[in-house]
């Protein structure tokens, strides 16, 4: 019979979920230096979890290291913003294409469910950065290719840093919630190429937001 337990989560993924949270609400801004010391006397823990977790958020992209300033929060420029969405345009409408064609129900039916938890953040910022990743990966998590699954992870802090950006400009929300419930319908009703095109034009949509709010276009 299988344990209805579950492992508590490591230190150093708490303090990897703080950083990653206190970076995506702005708590630790663009740029800013971070000190090992100065985060474990905040998070009540040793530097080594926080070394840890600064690696892993390094890996993933919010965290950059210099070798004479260490790490800092990664800063969102044009530069990024394309070479995140260029990649995002390419594989995700073709993921999200092949998770309609396996009829994945099971992850639409937690896209539908984190549509429902957006409605109820409303405003939260933070709490909308981190559901809009999660509903992105419900959307190309059944396209059958664990590799071209784990591409995309690999894009999601990224992602959400941008997002911060594009809303901390513009307040735009509704809008993109508004793009992802036609997704999902599309998705659900099993119209592969309706639903590809038009997360393709959400998602292109969106840099375009993001460029006019940091001053390139």
């Amino acid at each position: 019979m299988p344990s209805t337990f579950s492992l508590p989560a490591s230190r150093t993924e708490v303090v990897l979920e703080e950083i990653r949270r206190g970076i995506l609400a702005r708590e630790l801004l663009p740029g800013q230096q971070l000190v090992e010391a100065e985060l474990a006397a905040r998070l009540g823990v040793s530097k080594t979890p926080v070394r840890e977790a600064l690696k892993v958020l390094s890996n993933t992209g919010l965290v950059t290291f210099s070798p004479y300033k260490g790490a800092s929060v990664c800063v969102v420029d044009a530069e990024l913003a394309r070479s995140v969405y260029d990649v995002r345009m390419v594989l995700e409408p073709e993921a999200l294409r092949r998770a309609v064609r396996a009829a994945d129900r099971e992850s639409f039916d937690e896209a539908s469910q984190i549509l429902k938890e957006a409605s109820a953040a409303d405003a939260d910022q933070t709490t909308l950065s981190l559901l809009n990743r999660r509903f992105h990966r419900a959307l190309y998590a059944g396209c059958g290719n664990p590799l071209m699954v784990s591409m995309l992870d690999d894009l999601r802090d990224r992602a959400a840093l941008i997002t911060v950006v594009g809303w901390d400009a513009k307040p735009s929300w509704r809008k993109e919630w508004n793009e992802h419930k036609a997704v999902l319908a599309a998705a659900k009703k099993g119209d592969e190429d309706g639903a590809a095109e038009l997360l393709r034009a959400h998602i292109a949509a969106f840099l375009d937001h993001v460029l006019e709010a940091i001053g390139e276009e």
